[in-house]
């Protein structure tokens, strides 16, 4: 065997390369959600159905995470968070990064339409469209407000979830993208400001880079207010019962309180004392999320088994 050989084979990419490649810990987020907005909806839908339209919907969300990484190859070589992702390490070529994306949005897309309607099938095509060229290759380069708009994206899947048993779209599925799309700013500010010096290095207009830490913490502040109403404006639709309630008025009153201490951190202390803080309400905005749509799916079957 030549040295070259041996070279190749060392970074020939594996499978889990490219599960990497689509952004696994992303697309669980994008799966749960959407699963949550197809069994709170008023309509059944068979299992058979049901467990196609959300593979389909994961593929997606691996698809726009896919064509992510290869947009956005160059700034995450900069970058210690993401140089170690599949392209940036050598282990997957960029053109074929591509390749899967596009390959995979087009089947996601297409069987999505198939197995459930078309209404799913075009909000999930949007949504990759949205992710891949509205906020990848417009927004995140350009406008310090890349993750307000950009968090868009996100939040469609749980409205995708409830066409696929549905065939439109409600209040209650409008309700749920936005409190996904009011939570996404504070939950990615917090992010940056603990990895500010990576977004500074890779020339990523990030509130952080371009105003400071004070105004991102103004700015994370004003986001979580606006945010409560809107996941308390949930508990008057159908889909919300005493789980929800309970959970909503607890996590909002929690992460309004821990956006009030971050606010109030002093610059002048420590940066080791303010990336802590940072970090727990990043935590704790995970939480906050996670137990939204949890609760919501336990008063789903808490009337399945009332009814």
């Amino acid at each position: 065997m030549t040295d070259a050989t041996a070279h190749q084979i060392e970074h020939e990419a594996r499978f889990g390369d490219y599960v990497e490649l689509l952004k696994p810990r992303v697309m669980s987020l994008v799966v749960f959600t959407a699963l949550v907005g197809l069994i709170v909806a008023p309509v059944g839908v068979h299992p058979f159905v049901a467990a196609v339209s959300i593979l389909c919907i994961a593929l997606g969300g691996g698809a726009s995470g896919a064509l992510n990484m290869w947009y956005d190859a160059d700034i995450d070589r900069i970058m210690k968070r993401t140089k170690g992702r599949p392209i940036p390490s050598g282990r997957i070529a960029p053109g074929e990064a591509l390749g899967v994306g596009l390959t995979l949005s087009g089947f996601a897309v297409v069987f999505l339409g198939l197995a459930a309607n078309w209404v799913a099938a075009g909000l999930l095509a949007f949504t990759i469209f949205f992710y891949a060229v509205v906020y990848t290759i417009w927004l995140k380069r350009w406008t310090p407000q890349n993750i307000v708009i950009g968090g868009a994206a996100g939040a469609f899947p749980p409205m995708i979830g409830w066409a696929v048993a549905t065939g439109g779209v409600s209040i209650e599925s409008v309700l749920m993208f936005a409190l996904i799309f009011m939570w996404t700013p504070p939950h990615f500010w917090a992010l940056a400001l603990f990895m500010k010096a990576d977004y500074d290095e890779a020339g990523v207009p990030m509130l952080t880079s371009t105003h400071g830490r004070r105004v991102t913490r103004n700015h994370i502040l004003v986001y979580t207010l606006l945010l409560a109403p809107v996941a308390l404006g949930l508990c008057f639709t159908s889909i919300a019962g005493w789980a929800y309630l309970v959970a909503a008025v607890v996590l909002n009153a929690a992460f309004v309180l821990g956006a009030v201490l971050l606010w109030r951190r002093n610059e002048d202390v420590a940066a080791a004392d303010n990336y802590k803080a940072e970090k727990k309400f990043f935590a704790l905005s995970l939480i906050y999320l996670f137990l939204h749509f949890g609760a919501l799916m336990i008063d789903a079957m808490l009337r399945g088994l009332g009814g």
